[in-house]
């Protein structure tokens, strides 16, 4: 197969995985409330439920919402399931077989739910990290009202945030998503629309700090920027939200990028917290 045919069954397998997971987040929320429902009587999965359905309406709210724990549904669950039915019917009894079955095919369900948090959140708010409000206090705690830039703001959700603890910020994105997702659609502040280089190129000589979040996967527009960065202003730490070597940013980024101050990096990613398998987190970067 040549490579044009490669780039176009690749784009193909993007059009079906993009509608399938429309149609899939479509009605994801009530999704969500029926298997709370289902499930009431166990606090464990009731405690996930209640999180999502409380963090989505935060969100829808044009508000940051809290951390998440663990979307997941804990190794021990199926055994405690198993034992609730026991006690209330004897082995055998048609009632609890009934009862074990309707559970039983809803737990992968359910789990496949869970683990779809992200891309509900991606179709719908075009929000790619999830940015919480503990997050941001911890950020701008870090920041210290130095002037900053947010380049790649997408709909402003991290400069939103921080302007509540009055900020100074130059937020920029290129606008250049709006066309194929909701990034761009549902912005929650002010955003000059700028590259993420022409943004650099304006504010260099006047910040002490980037913030990028999620660059796109495989595109080398951070590491133009990171080299940019390093010759004209290379005192500016670059802020970096993102999966290495994952779903976000390019190889040559996460390959070259000098990772620098592991302590506050800790204490960026003590409320920047893994939800699901993406595994993203804060880097400072020169």
């Amino acid at each position: 197969m040549n490579i044009l045919n490669q780039k176009k069954l690749k784009q193909l397998r993007k059009q079906v995985h993009d509608k399938n997971k429309k149609a899939f987040t479509e009605d994801y929320l009530e999704q969500i409330k029926k298997y709370e429902h289902l499930f009431q009587e166990f606090p464990q999965i009731t405690f996930l439920t209640h999180n999502i359905i409380e963090s989505a309406r935060l969100i829808s709210q044009g508000l940051l919402p809290q951390s998440l724990p663990l979307l997941q549904i804990p190794d021990t669950f199926q055994d405690e399931l198993f034992q609730s039915i026991l006690k209330k019917y004897p082995m055998g009894n048609p009632k609890g077989d009934e009862l074990w079955n309707t559970y039983s095919q809803a737990l992968p369900k359910f789990d496949k739910l869970l683990r779809s948090y992200r891309d509900y959140l991606e179709e719908h708010y075009g929000m790619w990290a999830y940015i919480s409000a503990p997050f941001i206090k911890d950020l701008a705690g870090f920041l210290n009202k130095e002037p900053t830039l947010e380049v790649m703001a997408g709909n402003g959700y991290i400069s939103a945030g921080l302007r509540n603890y009055d900020q100074t910020l130059m937020t920029t994105d290129s606008k250049g998503w709006t066309q194929e997702n909701e990034t761009g659609k549902h912005t929650l502040t002010e955003i000059e629309p700028l590259d993420a280089l022409a943004a650099w190129d304006k504010y260099h000589d006047v910040v002490k700090y980037v913030i990028m979040s999620w660059s796109p996967d495989g595109i080398p527009v951070d590491w133009q920027l990171l080299q940019k960065m390093r010759q004209t202003n290379p005192k500016v730490i670059l802020i970096c939200i993102g999966e290495k070597f994952g779903s976000s940013g390019s190889h040559q980024f996460w390959q070259h990028a000098n990772y620098i101050d592991p302590e506050n990096t800790k204490k960026l990613n003590q409320h920047f917290t893994h939800f699901d398998l993406v595994h993203d987190q804060v880097y400072l970067i020169q």
